[in-house]
């Protein structure tokens, strides 16, 4: 099991001009998804410079090694939330499931609806990351990316992509939605790097 254990202060664990919350605020661009089915209506794909792509069914991908951990978030919009307690499935294990060519330097996450999120490959590799299915002991919420939302809890939430369906790993980086809509290419918050002129 791994744990990001959080910072003694709550002050050295709130990037600047974030606030936070208790709540779990619902921010998305679009529609829902629904699914009545997951075992013919949902697939997960790993492919891009991988020496063969491979792609699971839910039943699969539930049934790889299962962590849980302890992490900070922080929106883009202003709020943190501390002390989330995830689980899923880490983000060696789907990597396992791959030979990634030498020259992936980058990941481009796609979701429901041509959602994507781009990040170095590095970041994505990070200790702690994961796919989860459960928010603080509780099945994720629709709203909230059930059945599988990433976690990524060092970069701004938003590359924390919902109904997440894919990996693809890339030699250069690429914007992912809302970078091409002008948020930043890689999202810091301690460095505030919430838009691409910051």
């Amino acid at each position: 099991m791994v744990t990001n254990k959080p910072l003694e202060s709550r002050h050295d664990r709130v990037p600047p001009n974030q606030k936070v919350t208790t709540g779990f605020p619902v921010l998305h661009y679009g529609d829902v998804p629904e699914y009545t089915d997951l075992a013919t209506q949902w697939s997960f794909r790993i492919f891009g410079l991988v020496e063969q792509e491979v792609t699971l069914t839910y039943e699969q991908i539930m049934a790889l090694p299962k962590t849980q951990v302890t992490n900070d978030i922080h929106c883009v919009t202003g709020w943190s939330k501390l002390d989330n307690v995830w689980e899923g499935i880490p983000v060696e294990e789907i990597v396992k499931l791959v030979k990634v060519k030498p020259e992936a330097k980058y990941v481009m996450l796609h979701a429901e609806f041509g959602w994507t999120a781009n990040m170095p490959l590095d970041d994505f590799l990070r200790p702690g990351n994961l796919f989860a299915y459960k928010h603080n002991g509780q099945d994720l919420t629709p709203e909230h990316g059930w059945p599988l939302r990433f976690v990524i809890p060092h970069l701004y939430f938003w590359k924390s992509a919902k109904w997440v369906r894919g990996v693809e790993f890339l030699e250069k980086d690429k914007q992912g939605f809302w970078e091409k809509n002008g948020y930043h290419m890689y999202g810091d918050p301690w460095k505030e790097q919430r838009f691409a002129w910051d």
